[in-house]
């Protein structure tokens, strides 16, 4: 492993990456820039926060993702739908929403209710597992889970998963109706997405302590969907032997366990951002 050339690569062509971390068998090696003190948006990445908190009532009997998502949204707003779009969404899932796995909806929901602009969406073949990448489908199964705790998902998330992995700085956003958004919208330090990294490196076990049966890290983790980036689990990409947790603008965190290397960054970069990746495999992961 070459670190100083990879950190070398950031500096000469100014690429806009905030901070890195490098672990070998699950223990900080190499860091470089803010890794610690300034919160930074994550964007996708917070869909993983998302999918561990769904593990984690899975775990607990509280979930069932086989069932449609309309067995857990609010009556209120699934009563008055349409008989054709109510045999549409008795058709979707949980698992393939959390698989991006259902084609026709727009990346972001728009207006004063994102439940009423999902559930009104036009959806061509319900039957059809195509990926389409898209913010809709976590925000609903963000919905589905709050409404079957029972509780505001934003505290769920804080007492369940951030607190236990040491995290104690961070934010979150919501939306216009109040419930957590669990596609976009958290800021963490470098540090605290490795720690959810960390997490599933370890099969759902921090500091000696479980959070997350490894079952669902196994399931979450594995490929459930084809695309043209090798595949897509629960909110989770296909990456080499491993997986990754992504952000739209360089928020990355590459978990490699049969390797035994996990390699986190943020970054701010809007244009492509494969050079850096190109440059991560060759000097860290020497490939």
């Amino acid at each position: 492993m070459n670190f100083d050339a990879f950190v070398n690569d950031i500096k000469i062509n100014e690429w806009n990456v905030f901070g890195t971390e490098v672990y070998e068998d699950g223990v900080l090696t190499h860091s470089w820039g803010d890794t610690e003190e300034n919160l930074h948006e994550i964007y996708s990445a917070t869909k993983v926060v998302l999918s561990i908190a769904i593990g984690i009532a899975i775990d607990e009997g509280k979930f069932d993702i086989s069932r449609p998502v309309l067995d857990y949204l609010p009556e209120n707003k699934t009563e008055n739908l349409s008989l054709e779009q109510r045999r549409i969404f008795e058709k979707i899932t949980l698992q393939r929403l959390m698989t991006m796995s259902v084609g026709d909806f727009p990346f972001r929901a728009e207006g004063d209710s994102y439940i009423d602009f999902a559930l009104n969406t036009r959806i061509s073949d319900p039957d059809e597992r195509v990926f389409n990448y898209n913010n809709i489908s976590a925000y609903l199964a963000g919905v589905a889970l709050t409404e079957a705790l029972g509780t505001d998902l934003g505290p769920f998330i804080e007492e369940r998963i951030l607190i236990p992995l040491g995290i104690d700085r961070y934010e979150y956003s919501r939306c216009p109706e109040g419930y957590f958004y669990g596609a976009s919208g958290m800021k963490l330090t470098v540090n605290g997405l490795s720690r959810i990294g960390l997490l599933l490196y370890n099969k759902g076990v921090f500091d000696g302590k479980r959070i997350l049966s490894e079952a669902y890290v196994d399931e979450a983790t594995s490929v459930h969907q084809m695309n043209r980036e090798g595949g897509y689990g629960y909110f989770i990409w296909k990456y080499l032997d491993g997986f990754s947790v992504n952000g739209k603008w360089g928020q990355k965190c590459y978990v490699l366990p049969a390797r035994k290397i996990m390699v986190s960054s943020l970054a701010h970069i809007e244009a492509d951002t494969t050079m850096i990746r190109t440059s991560m495999e060759k000097y860290i992961l020497q490939i």
